[in-house]
């Protein structure tokens, strides 16, 4: 190193070298060694600064010189260390960074796993006379904020301590982003008597529209598609001792639970029907689990007394078994036998829904904007959205504008069961309103507004948030599955695309619930729309563009250019008045577009008889062989299809046919009772008595299933 360094020649040269080695041999003497070193580059650096190199030619030129001095110092600090007990750190390893033209890793996807700790959407209840701070502090925001929020929708902003009305808190609400409750006080207000609105339910075909017919003298029933209810129908009955009472007559079917519950929610007392002669039925239970749910209190009436077979007493065994306080067993429901045929017993009903009526002392405020509750609606070709519905509380005045749950109008006319025009509709009155700009749902609130602009601001913020719910209902329900090549018989689920058509709202929703209670592991039924009225050309663009099933339920046939249009674009339209057959119908479609499984099941067995070998065959004929001869006991035998010999029961082998003969010649296939001879390829282990199963691949479909309830299902 001395040598690359300096570069010089001669005597320096030898004594540098000669000093160097005694320097080094000295360094294990710590700082005596380092001062030497010192001393020693000192001299050398000044002795060859000027030399005679070639022939006597003097070079001024001084030599770089690389300084150790500082690595002769951390040296030395090294082993000091290392003596007195400190150890160095090690140098790491070297690693080769990898360069960006390596080929990715081959790594499974995993998906992303979803946050659980999404916080569930809050619901808050407002009223009216709300202070600005108390909204602030409901809503959990700044009351700066709400006040911006409260400029937005043009409304003037003081202090904090300001009231707000219920339409207005709602709209801060919607902006906010959390969900309202609507609370409303009767305080200040003059309560007077109302009329009890009384819900009969109860199981399909056990005589409640017949019942409702005989109180007041009708003849619905006999109307009815298939002869049973299908709608929920709302009137006004006078009874014999002068009262009123309002009725609602739900479904029994299973498919119309929905309806049900919507009857429960709104009335006071529930009259649970129970067929003498047939007991307690799955919609009885599902009635009584709707009005316990609304804490309402029920009267069981006791129907078709008048039968042969009636046995009341052991409808009220069966109801007292399920949990139901009888009068008879110490509790508080009435029990009432009656029949709608003969008109026994209907005396004794109403005095017990009037002497409930007057123990729940029913009152309500007749003054101030009503509050009312959508029963159904429907889709009218002259008059247009058409709303039944019962008010709460207040009046309902011709001319106001309301909001019904998403959609807004102003009332144009009021009508009564009986179709007279009115100026008003007071509490428990069932009634029909006109004017609104679109068909609300069924179940929803009327509330009454101030203006136009009032009410389509409500209107547009609660269709954002449906729209906005409908969105998370549909990302929370889809599932996200990795597919997986090596699952090759994995059945293929398909999609069966329906667009539901019904004269009424709420049948719309019953449908499409039971529809949807048709999917199967192989079949997804996706409704993709659904309407009230009767079937237009856009329902049969939209089908032809999704490849859809138009479905009709209880509506006038399309017209003839529609019908026209459907059978040009290879549309199915599907149109039914019983609830039954639509079920049934659509259940056969369905099951006939499921693709199905694929099964091995036995065709046909045979059983060996003899044994014949055939030896000392040419290269071309193929190698020795033995051939069975066998009688057909059970089926029938295939060449195509795969054989499998069985000796007591035990499989032995299996494989595929290779020569099946009857009489000398070849044959496909071989009928019960006929014998045989056959030849299965690689196999020569026949033994008489044997048993050859032949076996076929079936594609299985599913069943469509309808219980005795009404209840439907398709069984794979």
């Amino acid at each position: 190193m001395a040598l690359r360094l300096f570069r010089t020649k001669g005597k320096h040269t030898t004594s540098f070298i000669k000093a160097l080695v005694v320097s080094t041999a000295t360094l294990r003497d710590g700082t005596q060694s380092i001062s030497a070193a010192k001393t020693f580059f000192s001299e050398c650096y000044a002795s060859t600064s000027v030399q005679s190199i070639g022939n006597d030619m003097v070079s001024n030129r001084q030599h770089h010189i690389r300084c150790f001095h500082s690595s002769q110092e951390l040296l030395a600090k090294k082993i000091n260390d290392e003596a007195v007990g400190f150890k160095s750190p090690k140098r790491k390893k070297y690693v080769k960074k990898e360069s960006r033209t390596q080929p990715p890793v081959d790594t499974p996807y995993v998906p992303p796993k979803k946050n659980t700790n999404i916080m569930p959407d809050r619901t808050i209840n407002i009223f009216e006379g709300m202070t600005i701070s108390e909204l602030a502090k409901r809503t959990g925001q700044s009351i700066p904020f709400i006040q911006d929020i409260l400029v937005n929708v043009g409304e003037k902003v003081g202090s904090e301590f300001d009231l707000v009305s219920i339409d207005v808190a709602e709209l801060v609400a919607m902006e906010v982003g959390v969900n309202v409750k609507r609370l409303h006080s009767n305080e200040g207000a003059a309560l007077e008597p109302r009329p009890p609105v009384v819900t009969v339910m109860g199981h399909v075909d056990h005589g409640k529209t017949s019942l409702l017919d005989a109180l007041r003298q009708t003849s619905v029933a006999a109307k009815e598609a298939g002869g049973i209810t299908q709608h929920i129908g709302a009137f006004i009955v006078d009874m014999p001792s002068g009262a009123s009472i309002t009725f609602l007559d739900t479904p029994g079917h299973a498919a119309f639970s929905a309806m049900r519950a919507r009857g429960a929610a709104v009335t006071d007392i529930v009259v649970l029907v129970v067929a003498a002669d047939d007991g307690v039925m799955p919609q009885t239970l599902e009635a009584m689990s709707h009005a316990k749910a609304a804490n309402v209190p029920i009267v069981v009436a006791i129907n078709k007394c008048d039968k042969p077979a009636a046995n009341p007493e052991r409808v009220r065994i069966q109801l007292g078994s399920e949990g139901l306080p009888l009068e008879e067993m110490g509790g508080d429901v009435q029990v009432v036998e009656v029949s709608a045929t003969t008109k026994i017993g209907l005396d004794k009903l109403e005095e017990a829904l009037l002497l409930q009526a007057e123990l729940m002392d029913l009152k309500a405020r007749v003054d101030g904007s009503a509050q009312a509750y959508v029963v159904e609606a429907r889709l009218d070709r002259g008059r247009g959205p058409l709303v039944t519905a019962i008010v709460k509380a207040g009046t309902l005045i011709c001319g106001q504008h309301v909001v019904v749950g998403a959609e807004w109008g102003r009332i144009r006319a009021i009508r009564d069961t009986l179709g007279k025009v009115k100026d008003k509709a007071l509490p428990s009155m069932p009634f029909e309103i006109e004017g609104l700009r679109g068909l609300p749902m069924a179940g929803d609130d009327i509330i009454v507004v101030e203006s136009e602009g009032r009410a389509r601001m409500l209107s547009e913020g609660r269709k954002k948030k449906l729209d906005q719910d409908r969105l998370k209902k549909i990302d929370e329900g889809r599932i996200e599955e990795i597919p997986d090549e090596s699952e090759e018989d994995k059945p293929v689920r398909v999609e069966f695309p329906i667009i539901v058509k019904a004269d009424v709202q709420g049948t719309v929703q019953a449908v499409t619930d039971a529809l949807i209670t048709l999917n199967s592991p192989q079949v997804y039924v996706n409704v993709v729309h659904v309407g009230a009225g009767t079937i237009s050309q856009h329902d049969v663009d939209l089908a032809q563009a999704c490849g859809a099933c138009i479905v009709g339920f209880n509506i006038r046939s399309p017209p003839s250019s529609v019908t026209q249009s459907a059978n040009r674009a290879n549309v199915k339209i599907k149109l039914h008045r019983v609830i039954y057959h639509l079920l049934e119908d659509l259940g056969n479609l369905i099951v006939d577009k499921a693709p199905g499984t694929m099964e091995t099941q036995v065709a046909g067995e045979a059983q060996i008889l003899s044994i014949f070998e055939l030896k000392g065959r040419s290269k071309a004929k193929g190698e020795d062989m033995k051939i069975a001869g066998c009688r057909v006991i059970d089926g029938c035998v295939n060449k195509v299809a795969t054989m499998r010999l069985l000796r007591s029961g035990e499989v032995l082998f299996e494989g595929s046919c290779k020569s099946l003969k009857r009489e000398k010649q070849d044959v496909d296939t071989v009928a019960k009772g006929n014998e045989c001879g056959l030849a299965i390829n690689e196999c020569n282990d026949f033994q008489i008595g044997d048993i050859i199963q032949c076996l076929e691949k079936v594609n299985r479909k599913p069943k469509f299933i309808s219980s005795e309830s009404g209840a439907v299902r398709i069984e794979c």
